[in-house]
């Protein structure tokens, strides 16, 4: 069997997947497109390569052993954006799970180690090839070693062999060397000689063979000023070609046999690629992980309910309702349980839902209940006109505020975070997919009982636990009256005119024909425009566009590439607009059509309030939070949102710039108290303050800038993150942040200090004592603990904001209910409640709706809401 060593120069593969792909980022806010591109480039080189050994050098540090020789080595290099940097453990951590070796030595360069393992595994008999962005390596080719360049895009490599660099180059791998001496290497600025290029230098070593010789027999080059110039730069000409040698015989400590590379572990691959987003590669596996085998666990004493009658309930209770589905408004109860001081009990779906004692029991105030999710608890019930009151305590909610961090897949998630173990996990109980299914009753009772018993079992410690975090304000007025309203909202449902929401989709689907014409005429021939491969030839064969990157199929016509070749021909901007009306048919006509309720023609969206790290809700099935409105057309999907109520209006409000002065309250900076206070345009006001000119100077551009910056500088965003924003310079990007901080020093000061807090104490804190805990905050990894301090300096801006709009949301139930009003809270997005009201009442809405929501929390700056109202959700904006 032949013994194949795949050698990856990890920096540099590093760097190609950055810069190669746009910023991405998994939910956490981890920046995740370096370690994509690496995967994509690992999941090719395993299948492509299938080696027996394998191992990824890294850089061990900025110095190394050629500083000795030349200080200023690499000096011209920027700074590794810190969107890059805070991906490398994964990166490790990637390679760790895939099994495969990794090695780094202080003072020694990637490439070092890649060129001392070259030299013992030929000797060895190895078929070798390396994988690097760096053409340096290049010299290590030879009749048993394999360069493989990385091109433009991630998985396109040209492979270079001693053949295929005579005929690229006409020169010896070895020449590479002398190549370099000559024409230098910006990238790692070695000097070479100036003047001398590439051609230059390939036309001397024809004849010269090496530096050496070349120096030697300077009289017989031809040219005074080439002659003069290599006369004078001699001794550069000789270290620059030091510079660039590999060193082969580097003290590395690994040896071959123990770098065998023998598969990845599955399990972890999985688990990793959840972490960090990377579903189209979990899809590529095979989908999520096999089941685990249930755990066998002693059975339990209850009693199963034959007939509910008061004797069971009592004062204090643990009530599970069970709800298989995810989505629980298009799915049914499968049973209860209930566990107090009168016994364990399971109690059937039928038997309770029949029952007017349960009925009266489920809606008694005074009896109190602790349960697992009161919304979905509550919901699922009011499907059978049963209300659920006298919730006392919510175990995921509780669980969520003790920890946001934490996944919470279920009852069994929390209990084993708190040392339980006598739960098995949903996903164990029920199996997955087409293999989950629900037990006999005896089997189903003994889980749901086990459920009960932890609510009962964790009340205490989780109040304690809040009341020690000084988090039961936050827990019992906030979050808890929150989810009734949240149900209440979920029930209601948002009408939606289907007919029009129709005929939506009928207009885009003639504006795509219309495109597809457009489009085969520019191209002068008919395709499938969907297909990448045959767009690709389309665009950069026949059409002979510049070729921006290349995948492992072909040319890549992905958005950002488009983008790029926008101005280039016509085609294009068809193709990007045919892409984003197709995205809206299929994603937002047509999927919201799935989702139209078929007993209310009304949509339920399920609001996710234990998800976020941050406090913010989500919006699930459909998601009602994420709908365009970039394009008019996304926009104009708004209008099929109506009121349920015939001549009824949909009243919106939103509060402006709600985070920005959030931060002003919080930083206590001067300039932006005042510039809030007086109503000024913040964005303006910055561009004034940042560029030293007055109110009537500043430019649209200027101004698009400051707002770039204001909205970017709490969440820790670079000078890479500003340029690629903005499209300017690094340097330019960070002479800006530089002179906003110089502006708004409070900003600075807050920005410091909250970073130091967070060392201190682990977490950081919203304005109503919402916690995120931070353990990276004080890694001795420079890349996690700079995540963890942009994390700590936009939490508690925008946990804050979540916490006021969702401290408005429970004061305007409690208005609309004192006020006597029939309108009707229907949708929070982020910053903005939406509403629907008979008309009388609209005069009424535009005097309180501000007022509660300007009114939720006294801040430095005032809040400023702003309102609109019409037939359609479109209209009110």
């Amino acid at each position: 069997m032949t013994k194949k060593l795949v050698l990856i120069d990890g920096n540099s593969i590093a760097y190609r997947a950055f810069f190669a792909l746009p910023l991405l980022n998994n939910d956490k806010g981890i920046h995740t497109n370096a370690v994509y591109g690496f995967t994509m480039m690992l999941m090719k080189i395993l299948e492509d390569e299938k080696p027996s050994h394998m191992l990824v050098a890294f850089d061990a540090g900025k110095t190394t052993f050629r500083h000795q020789t030349f200080s200023e080595y690499k000096g011209g290099r920027q700074k590794t954006p810190s969107e890059l940097s805070e991906q490398f453990p994964y990166i490790r951590e990637l390679l760790k799970v895939y099994g495969i070796s990794t090695y780094e030595l202080e003072n020694y360069e990637a490439d070092d180690i890649i060129g001392t393992l070259t030299v013992q595994a030929e000797k060895e008999g190895f078929e070798i090839k390396v994988i690097t962005g760096d053409k340096d390596l290049t010299q290590l080719s030879s009749p048993k070693t394999t360069i493989g360049i990385t091109r433009k895009g991630i998985t396109d490599i040209e492979e270079y062999t001693p053949e295929h660099i005579q005929e690229k180059y006409g020169l010896s791998p070895e020449q590479i060397i002398d190549m370099k001496g000559l024409m230098g290497d910006k990238s790692d600025n070695i000097p070479g000689v100036p003047s001398v290029g590439e051609k230059t230098a390939i036309k001397l070593l024809k004849e010269f063979h090496t530096v050496e010789e070349l120096l030697s027999s300077i009289e017989k080059v031809s040219g005074a000023k080439l002659k003069e110039k290599l006369e004078t730069y001699k001794d550069q000409a000789i270290m620059s070609k030091e510079l660039a040698t590999i060193m082969r015989e580097a003290p590395i400590d690994v040896q071959l046999e123990n770098i065998e590379y023998n598969g990845f572990d599955h399990e972890k691959l999985v688990g990793l690629f959840k972490e960090l987003g990377f579903q189209s590669l979990l899809e590529k596996m095979g989908g999520d992980l096999q089941t685990e085998e249930p755990e066998v666990l002693e059975d339990i004493d209850f009693e199963i309910v034959e007939e509910v009658n008061e004797s069971i309930f009592s004062d204090h209770n643990a009530f599970y309702v069970e709800v298989l589905d995810g989505n629980y408004h298009y799915s049914d109860i499968i049973g209860f349980s209930l566990v107090n001081d009168k016994g364990h009990f399971y109690i059937a779906t039928d038997k309770a839902l029949e029952s007017p004692i349960f009925k009266t029991w489920a809606e008694d105030d005074s009896k109190k209940k602790v349960v697992y999710d009161a919304k979905r608890s509550e919901v699922s019930l009011r499907h059978h006109g049963i209300h659920l009151n006298g919730v006392t305590f919510d175990l995921l909610i509780a669980s969520y505020l003790a920890n946001p961090s934490e996944t919470i897949e279920d009852v069994a998630s929390i209990a084993k975070r708190y040392g339980f173990s006598s739960i098995q996990s949903d996903e164990n109980f029920y199996g997955k997919g087409a293999k989950r299914k629900v037990p006999d009753s005896a089997e189903l009772a003994q889980h749901l009982v086990r459920k009960a018993l932890v609510l009962e079992d964790l009340e205490d410690k989780l109040e304690s636990e809040l009341k020690e975090n000084q988090q039961l304000e936050l827990y019992h007025d906030l979050e808890l009256p929150l989810s009734i309203i949240l149900a209440d909202m979920e029930s209601i449902g948002v009408k939606v005119d289907k007919d029009g929401l129709l005929a939506m989709g009928e207009e885009l689907k003639g504006r795509l024909a219309q495109l597809e014409e457009k489009i085969y005429e520019a191209a002068g021939e008919t395709f499938n425009i969907n297909s990448p491969k045959q767009l690709g030839v389309i665009l950069f064969e026949k059409l002979g566009l510049p070729v921006i990157k290349k995948t492992k199929t072909g040319y890549s016509t992905s958005a950002d590439v488009l983008e790029k070749l926008e101005s280039s021909h016509e085609i294009i901007e068809h193709i990007l607009m045919y892409r984003q009306l197709g995205k809206l048919k299929s994603t937002y006509i047509d999927g919201l059509v799935k989702f139209i309720h078929p007993k209310t023609d009304k949509v339920h969206t399920i609001f996710n309030q234990a998800l976020t790290q941050t406090g913010r809700l989500s919006s699930t099935d459909p998601n009602l939070q994420n709908i365009p409105i970039r394009l008019e057309e996304g926009r104009k999907i708004r209008k099929a949102f109506v009121p349920s109520e015939k001549d009824w209006l949909i009243f919106a409000a939103d509060y402006s710039q709600i985070e920005l002065r959030v931060l002003a309250h919080i930083a206590g900076d001067e300039k932006l108290i005042s510039a809030f206070s007086e109503g000024m345009d913040i964005h303006t006001k910055t561009a004034m303050d940042v560029f030293h000119v007055s109110k009537e100077e500043v430019t649209s551009n200027m101004r698009r800038h400051a707002k770039a910056v204001n909205f970017g500088i709490v969440y820790g965003i670079s000078d890479y993150g500003l340029s690629q924003s903005l499209k300017i310079s690094r340097k330019e990007a960070g002479e800006f942040i530089d002179r906003y901080f110089a502006s708004y020093p409070g900003v600075k000061e807050y920005i410091d200090e909250i970073v130091k807090d967070a060392k201190l104490k682990g977490y950081v804190s919203t304005l109503m004592h919402r916690r995120r805990y931070l353990p990276e905050i004080t890694s001795r990894n420079f890349n996690l603990r700079s995540f963890a301090e942009r994390t700590a300096m936009n939490t508690p801006i925008q946990g804050s904001a979540a916490d006021i709009i969702k401290k408005a949301m429970v004061d305007m139930a409690e208005r609309l209910k004192r006020e006597g009003l029939q309108t009707r809270l229907l949708l929070q997005v982020h910053d903005e409640l939406i509403f629907e009201a008979p008309p009388e009442e609209i005069e009424i809405l535009k005097e309180i709706v501000p007022d509660v929501m300007e009114n939720a929390i006294e801040l430095k700056v005032p809040l400023k809401v702003d309102y609109a109202y019409g037939p359609t959700w479109y209209d009110s904006k």
